[in-house]
């Protein structure tokens, strides 16, 4: 996958002609995290900022993976969401 492939599915989920669910509003989140910064550097949000707790907690789950395996499930989720949603 080419940087040029995930930067126009970044540019691509911003025009879903509806908002996904949270569930995969943390997916995109979390692989777009992992794809541009790679494994957590932060420390997780405390106790009473629930999204936040829940956006890190995602990402810290894909601990471990590739840039270019989080870049490559990124793409194939917005392709399922364009699908799902529309653009």
């Amino acid at each position: 996958m080419s940087e040029a492939a995930f930067q126009k599915a970044a540019e691509e989920v911003k025009q879903l002609k509806s908002q996904p669910t949270d569930q995969e509003m943390l997916d995109i989140y979390s692989h777009y995290k992992q794809a541009t910064v790679g494994d957590v550097n932060t420390e997780r949000p405390g106790m009473l900022d629930f999204k936040g707790k829940a956006k890190w907690d995602a990402w810290n789950a894909l601990k471990g993976m590739s840039k270019e395996d989080a870049m490559k499930a990124y793409i194939a989720k917005v392709e399922e969401l364009k699908g799902k949603y529309g653009i």
